[in-house]
């Protein structure tokens, strides 16, 4: 029997990286999926691995209440319930100083870290809390925990924020034995990670990535699948007495 039988998770940025290695996580341990993301073609492809009769793929913006609404709708008209969340969506937002942050590119990056986050908690709690419990993992960041970054003001903002939602929606869900936990990650070989190569060349990028590198002890940034194992653990019974809990998957750079 898989760690996720007879279960139903739902997964947002479910198309690539981390959001896709953590729906064949889930998949290979026995979860029925609905897959959320804003881009078609990669997620019509993720959902052709699982097929029609175990995967619900939804193209939608997190931050959209009343398509992610659809979309939650339409998963449990599918499969029932749900009884998994992975709340996975994230931007790195613009890079530079505060003084020349563009206002505008610090908002949409609350609005796809932070609101999309608080949208499928709000959506999900009830419904989890009125089945009589449920698991949902957010994804977070060391930049959530860090002294500060340079630079990154709206991405760092953005991750402190998710993790006090976090922690506040553990301590609303417990009552409905609902966990709510994050998942942090330092670096991950993900798509997001190669936007580097668009802000600053190839070579540039290849600098930048060693030289953070040689800060992590264990010499490398994580594969997609590493975090996905991670979320696991809190999506299944392995993790239920743990809520409002933060962990690390980050190689020892927070260590």
């Amino acid at each position: 029997m898989g760690l996720l039988d007879q279960k139903t998770a739902l997964i947002t940025g479910a198309a690539s990286g981390i959001g896709a290695a953590a729906a064949r996580r889930f998949a290979a341990e026995g979860a029925r999926l609905v897959l959320l993301n804003v881009a078609e073609p990669a997620l019509t492809a993720l959902g052709h691995e699982f097929g029609a009769d175990r995967t619900l793929t939804a193209v939608v913006d997190v931050a959209d209440e009343e398509a992610t609404g659809r979309a939650v709708a339409a998963g449990l008209e599918r499969f029932g319930r749900i009884d998994v969340a992975v709340l996975n969506v994230g931007v790195t937002g613009p890079l530079g100083p505060i003084a020349t942050m563009p206002v505008e590119g610090f908002d949409a990056t609350m609005r796809t870290n932070v609101r999309g986050a608080f949208i499928g908690l709000k959506l999900l709690l009830p419904h989890m809390a009125a089945r009589g419990g449920g698991s949902i993992v957010i994804t977070a960041s060391t930049a959530g925990f860090r002294a500060g970054a340079p630079n990154r003001a709206a991405y760092v903002t953005s991750k402190h924020a998710v993790v006090g939602l976090m922690r506040a929606a553990a301590a609303e869900g417990a009552p409905g034995k609902v966990r709510v936990n994050a998942i942090s990650p330092g670096g991950v070989d993900t798509p997001m990670t190669g936007t580097l190569k668009t802000m600053f060349g190839e070579e540039k990028a290849r600098e930048m990535l060693a030289a953070f590198e040689r800060t992590i002890p264990l010499g490398r940034i994580a594969q997609p699948d590493e975090i996905a194992d991670a979320m696991l653990f809190f999506a299944s019974d392995l993790s239920r007495y743990c809520t409002g809990t933060n962990l690390m998957v980050d190689g020892g750079l927070m260590g």
